[in-house]
């Protein structure tokens, strides 16, 4: 900036720059903050689920400790394009959510090798592309157990979106769950091949439940939604997934396990505001860490031996 020997002059150019920094919300990064980018899912804003957790765990840092973000939703599933758009805003951080951001993310690191980047339910090999992974399976596994410990049918059932590894942990600690609390139970399966589909879910839900499931846990996104609400609509039990669906339908949805994305990115922002630069490689979070676990139980109670067993299972 030019030096101006005008008292006049330098006050209002001093104003000019407050009220600048004051329109800057959600935009690219100022001298004094720590700015975020965020490519959330192609089912964008709304899910009560992934996407939804990731932009709270901002709102909070936002909140919290000043930071600013901007965020694009991929409806039209080119994540390139909108990954690039925030990449130059010039943010501190770029986010991408799940496995269908990881192509862009990897290209666009490799493109972009001073830029830092945060993968969520991926993992990427480039120095630059820190990865952040959950222990879906223990999440999972507790409701398992309360599902194996409280189905009075003996029949429950655990409906999946895509077929890809993340869903697959899900389903195995669930299964794994369910079976620890009662070996009889039997556990249905079905995936419904898309995230983004809630007809679908409510259309699988039916089916498990002419087949006798008094409980079911859609790990499936907006497709969930979908057998959350007709699980309520045909009197059985469910439980949510990433984050507390007990909203969405309240006279069905026992709890919810939470995968903690708002924890995660809080402390990815707690970190570079720190002035703590994002080193790269892999993380993985569990029960341990606080990066699955359960919402409030509601609608049921269980017994002192049913609690005293998920209590061991949490570590309680």
């Amino acid at each position: 900036m030019k030096r101006t020997y005008s008292i006049c002059i330098v006050f209002l150019s001093m104003v000019g720059i407050l009220i600048g920094c004051a329109n800057d919300t959600t935009g690219a990064n100022t001298a004094n903050e720590i700015s975020a980018g965020l490519i959330v899912t192609e089912s964008g804003l709304g899910d009560d689920s992934f996407s939804d957790s990731a932009f709270q765990g901002l709102e909070q840092a936002r909140d919290e400790l000043g930071i600013t973000f901007d965020y694009r939703e991929p409806f039209d599933q080119d994540y390139e394009k909108h990954t690039e758009d925030l990449i130059k805003q010039g943010h501190d951080v770029i986010i991408g959510l799940g496995y269908n951001a990881q192509p862009a993310i990897d290209t666009l690191a490799e493109e972009y090798p001073d830029q830092a980047f945060v993968l969520i339910d991926a993992v990427s090999e480039l120095e630059n592309v820190t990865s952040i992974t959950f222990k879906e399976d223990e999440g999972s596994h507790l409701i398992g157990l309360i599902a194996g410990m409280k189905t009075e049918t003996n029949t429950v059932g655990f409906i999946g979106g895509e077929n890809i590894p993340v869903i697959e942990r899900f389903e195995k600690g669930f299964k794994a769950g369910v079976k620890e609390a009662n070996p009889e139970a039997t556990v249905l399966t079905e995936y419904a091949g898309t995230f983004d589909d809630d007809q679908k879910g409510q259309s699988i839900t039916q089916d498990m439940v002419e087949e006798g499931a008094d409980y079911v846990f859609p790990a499936a996104g907006f497709t969930g939604i979908g057998a959350l609400k007709e699980a309520q609509k045909q009197g059985i039990y469910a439980f949510g997934v990433d984050s507390d669906q007990y909203f969405v339908a309240e006279e069905a949805v026992v709890t919810s396990m939470l995968k903690n994305v708002n924890v995660a990115l809080y402390g990815v922002m707690q970190q570079l505001k720190d002035g703590n630069g994002l080193e790269g490689g892999a993380r993985t979070l569990g029960i341990e860490e606080k990066g699955v676990g359960l919402a409030p139980i509601r609608l049921i109670e269980l017994n002192n031996d049913e609690q005293s067993l998920l209590d061991k299972a949490t570590g309680e």
